[in-house]
C-alpha cells in the first residue's frame, strides 16, 4: 500500500482514539466504538455497579454503532468500498457533533446522548471503510504479539505498531483538550478524520489501489487473520 494508505489508516486509527477518549471522558463511562468495552460495561451496570444510566448510554452507543455499519455497508454494496463517501460522512458526522459540543448545546442527558449516538455512527461507518482495523485492535495486537513470540515478523509490522500507538496519541490529545480547553475535545477526531479523507483522495501512482482496499472480512476479528 502506498504511503499515503498506511498515513490515511494511522489518521484512522488516531481518530478512534480521540473520539472514544472524547466520549468516555465527556459523555461519561461508555465507548463510541470498542463495543466489547461497552458490552463489558453493560454487564457491569446489570450488577449494580457503575454511575447511574449507563445502561442507557451503552445502549444507544451499541444501537447508533450497529446503525454506523449497516449505512456503511448500505453505502458500499456490492460493488466494493467507496471509501472517500465513507470518509465525507465520517466527517460530517463527527463534525456535528463536535459543533454541538463547542457551542454548548450538548448540556443536559438527553443531549450528551445524541452526541454519543453521532460519534458511534462515525465510529461504525468508519469499520466499514478497510479491511484493516481502525477502531478496535485486539486482533491486532494479538496477532503482533504472537508474531514477536514466534520471531515472525512481516514488513508492515512497523505500521502496525504505529496504529497501535496513533490510538494512545488520539486519545491523549483528546483528553489533554477536554483538560485545558473543553469545548473543543471532539476536534481531535474530525481533524483526523478529515486528514484521512485528504490522503485517500489523493491517486495512488500507477492507478491501482493498495491491499488494504476491500470488503471487511467476516473473520476481520479473527486474531490468527487480523493485521
Amino acid at each position: 500500500m502506498p504511503w499515503h494508505g498506511e498515513g490515511a489508516l494511522l489518521l484512522l486509527s488516531g481518530a478512534s482514539g480521540a473520539a472514544d477518549a472524547f466520549v468516555f471522558l465527556c459523555v461519561g463511562q461508555v465507548f463510541a466504538g470498542v463495543m466489547t468495552g461497552n458490552l463489558v460495561l453493560l454487564g457491569a451496570s446489570a450488577a449494580g455497579a457503575g454511575e447511574d444510566g449507563v445502561a442507557l448510554k451503552v445502549a444507544v452507543a451499541l444501537g447508533a454503532y450497529f446503525c454506523g455499519v449497516a449505512a456503511g455497508a448500505l453505502m458500499t454494496g456490492r460493488r466494493g468500498p467507496r471509501v472517500r463517501v465513507l470518509l465525507g460522512a465520517e466527517v460530517v458526522l463527527l463534525g456535528a457533533a463536535a459543533a454541538l459540543w463547542g457551542l454548548e448545546l450538548g448540556t443536559s442527558y438527553g443531549d450528551r446522548l445524541g452526541v454519543l449516538a453521532l460519534v458511534a455512527v462515525a465510529m461504525g461507518v468508519q469499520g466499514r471503510v478497510r479491511v484493516t482495523p481502525t477502531n478496535y485492535f485486539t486482533g491486532t495486537l494479538t496477532s503482533l504479539a504472537g508474531r514477536v513470540a514466534l520471531r515472525e515478523p512481516r514488513g508492515g509490522d512497523g505500521w502496525v505498531l504505529g496504529r497501535l500507538a496513533a490510538v494512545v496519541a488520539g486519545a491523549a490529545l483528546a483528553a489533554l483538550a477536554e483538560r485545558w480547553w473543553s469545548p473543543g475535545a471532539a476536534l481531535g477526531a474530525v481533524v483526523m478524520a478529515a486528514g484521512a479523507l485528504v490522503l485517500e483522495t489523493v491517486p495512488y501512482r500507477g492507478g491501482r489501489p493498495g491491499p488494504g482496499k476491500g470488503k471487511p472480512r467476516p473473520d476481520r476479528g479473527n486474531p490468527a487473520g487480523a493485521v
